[in-house]
């Protein structure tokens, strides 16, 4: 299962604010409204319109610095063949666990397989299977990672070295990485990998990122990745 959980993070949608404010001397605060969740009332941190204006004002303009003060640390679980492709973006730091070191029992992706598609820069097309189980080619997917397993285990158990057994491990075998980084350079990433023609299932990394950092930074992560200024 690719999963991606929030381990921490620092600055809100306000640190934007006044981190691009700095510039003049000037510092803005939250502004407290009225909120109604269901039949009770409360009072709630909100930016001013003003504020919210300058958010959409530097991600619009590609003015990216002030969104370099808010970071956020996940905890990615995903197969090799989704980390290699996310290790790409540069700007964001990533800590992977090592099987030099480690010698757990191995899991394996098992995808929902696709149809190839004549064009090579879509990558894949619909599900082969429409809601349904083919357990011929399933089977090779399978069968596959169990043979890894076994042939793994064995070279371990023959005592060669853990840097050199995992190398008969496939690329649907998961790993886990640290990813951590500024709002802007989580905002490159989504922008990227949420399009509809990239792999599918790097897709679903991105997409979980994308809902926990609408969370956090509501606003700028609504300017630097939707763009729309209601």
């Amino acid at each position: 299962m690719i999963d991606v959980t929030l381990i921490d993070h620092m600055g809100t949608d306000l640190s934007v604010v006044n981190a691009a404010r700095v510039s003049f001397n000037k510092t803005s605060s939250w502004e407290l409204t009225d909120w109604r969740d269901s039949d009770d009332y409360a009072r709630k941190e909100v930016l001013s319109n003003g504020d919210t204006k300058l958010i959409y004002y530097l991600a619009e303009h590609g003015h990216t610095s002030p969104f370099g003060h808010a970071f956020a640390s996940f905890h990615c679980k995903a197969p090799v063949f989704v980390a290699r492709q996310l290790v790409k973006h540069k700007f964001l730091r990533w800590n992977e666990i090592s099987r030099r070191y480690v010698d757990t029992e191995p899991e394996f992706y098992k995808p929902e397989l696709r149809e190839a598609t004549k064009d090579k820069k879509q990558g894949s097309g619909v599900p082969m299977f429409m809601g349904g189980y083919n357990s011929t080619l399933d089977g090779v997917i399978q069968q596959s990672g169990i043979e890894a397993g076994k042939q793994y285990k064995y070279l371990l158990k023959m005592g060669v070295c853990e840097e050199q057994a995992r190398m008969v491990l496939p690329l649907n075998h998961m790993t886990e990485w640290y990813w951590s980084g500024s709002l802007d350079a989580f905002a490159d990433m989504c922008n990227l990998r949420l399009m509809t023609d990239t792999q599918y299932e790097t897709q679903l990394v991105a997409q979980q990122i994308d809902q926990i950092m609408l969370g956090l930074f509501p606003v700028s992560w609504e300017a630097l990745v939707y763009g729309d200024d209601e």
